[in-house]
């Protein structure tokens, strides 16, 4: 038994990325999953509170959510930086 008993189902869905991880060709890119699975324990509670049976769906919706938000914070760094250019060239 867990002292976290809400991070069970998902410690092991990403026990079942190990193998993928494992197979990916460059170092990077085994450390950038690994990151991205790590990532997943924000979600904890939502994939753990699921209907579906099968938890891979609920971590993978973990990872998109946490990738769009890096995307809309990068985006938001490359607006404030094109606004600031802006003010320079005037």
């Amino acid at each position: 038994m867990s002292l976290f008993p809400e991070e069970d189902v998902l410690t092991r869905e990403i026990e079942t990325w190990r193998g993928f991880i494992e197979k990916l060709p460059l170092e990077d890119d085994k450390t950038i999953m690994t990151k991205l699975l790590v990532e997943c324990y924000k979600y904890a509670v939502a994939i753990n509170n699921h209907d579906h049976p099968f938890p891979g769906e609920p971590v993978v919706m973990a990872l998109l959510l946490s990738q769009h938000k890096l995307i809309n914070q990068l985006k938001s760094i490359i607006r404030s930086n094109q606004k600031d250019n802006e003010f320079e060239d005037e």
